[in-house]
């Protein structure tokens, strides 16, 4: 248990008044009431979880609105676990989305980042480049169907000029992680895979999650556009397609991810 993890008592243990509110697959989560209420995640990756309350710390560091982290564990404990402070907030309407997103994501892209990947519980890279090659080699290996896919990619990916600084992603961008507090503010939940890249990674793997052929709306989006910007943001668009066709556990995503990069119409 860490030191932050004496507040009120909190242990990582379910009580017996909680209430379970899980939505994903990878995780359980409960909303506990209280002196303080709070959120418990129970997370399957030890990872996920170190990777999160790393991310959550660093947003505090830099003031910019985010989930108040609680206590955490240890790096022993099972299962890993966070507990948050409850939220008094409703996710932001889908035709508000990238509208509200806009601020929130902005101030994140603007935190520097130390290295390249996650920032906690995984391998960290010198360069952009090789965090890529390094994703690329383990898509490619859990969909050898895709690996012509992939070395195309490894090639692009050596014929740009890597001159790219670290800053936070949030690497999950999708709607109902973006929050709207009564105060009028945006913040967003749900930092278990950040990581510290190309900003512009983060506005390709929205796209897929917004299920878009057509970039332009999330282009809209990019802090620093420059002659490369939609280039680079297209080769992570086909990039996050390949991690969908490899690694989601939903067929249905399986097959319209990969029927997409192979150019093929796939319902």
């Amino acid at each position: 248990m860490s030191p932050d993890s004496a507040m009120d008592g909190i242990d990582g243990r379910v009580p017996s008044s909680a209430r379970e509110i899980t939505t994903g697959q990878a995780n359980r989560v409960w909303s506990v009431e209280g002196p303080t209420p709070y959120i418990l995640k129970h997370y399957g990756d030890p990872s996920r979880a170190a990777n999160e309350v790393a991310a959550l710390r660093l947003l505090t560091s830099h003031r910019v609105p985010c989930p108040q982290l609680l206590a955490a564990s240890s790096g022993s404990s099972t299962p890993p676990w966070t507990a948050q402070a409850a939220l008094h907030a409703k996710p932001v309407p889908i035709d508000r989305f990238l509208a509200d997103l806009a601020e929130p994501l902005a101030a994140i892209h603007r935190i520097p980042g130390t290295h390249f990947g996650r920032l906690a519980g995984a391998r960290q890279h010198p360069s952009w480049t090789d965090s890529l090659h390094d994703r690329l080699r383990m898509y490619a290996a859990a969909a050898p169907a895709l690996r012509a896919v992939a070395r195309r990619l490894h090639q692009e990916v050596d014929a740009s000029v890597d001159t790219i600084q670290p800053v936070l992603l949030h690497h999950d961008l999708q709607p109902g992680h973006l929050l709207r507090e009564p105060t009028g503010s945006q913040l967003l939940i749900d930092w278990e895979l950040a990581i510290f890249g190309d900003h512009r990674s983060d506005l390709a793997r929205l796209a897929v999650r917004l299920d878009l052929d057509d970039l332009t709306p999330v282009f809209a989006l990019a802090s620093r556009p420059d002659a490369t910007a939609e280039d680079r943001l297209h080769l992570y668009w086909r990039i996050h397609l390949l991690a969908d066709a490899a690694l989601s556990t939903d067929r249905a995503v399986r097959e319209r991810a990969a029927g997409r990069l192979l150019g093929l119409s796939v319902t």
